[in-house]
């Protein structure tokens, strides 16, 4: 069992779970490391629980979304190159002068 991470009882989180949070925070675009902490550099270890419960909850929101964004641009890109390619529409054009 992993020990728990104990700052003046501020949060109960265990060590990697802060190490979780703190290379998802990295990993996000600017924009959201921003949202996320002003730029402010901090220790998570000194943030009360409901502030890191805060934080956990909108890694989850920025990955659902980031994940969401995805398929629906691999779906456009799919879209976009099965009825908008210029060979498909020359070969359909091509087709319809033989016949």
């Amino acid at each position: 069992m992993e020990a728990l991470v104990s700052t003046n009882e501020i949060n109960n989180y265990s060590v990697s779970e802060l190490n979780y949070l703190r290379e998802s925070i990295e990993n996000m675009n600017k924009f959201n490391q921003i949202e996320v902490l002003y730029g402010v550099h901090v220790n998570l270890s000194d943030l009360k629980k409901e502030i890191l419960d805060e934080l956990a909850i909108y890694i989850k929101y920025v990955n659902t979304q980031e994940s969401t964004l995805n398929i629906d641009e691999k779906q456009k890109s799919d879209y976009r190159n099965t009825f908008f390619v210029k060979d498909i529409k020359d070969s359909a054009k091509n087709n319809i002068a033989h016949d």
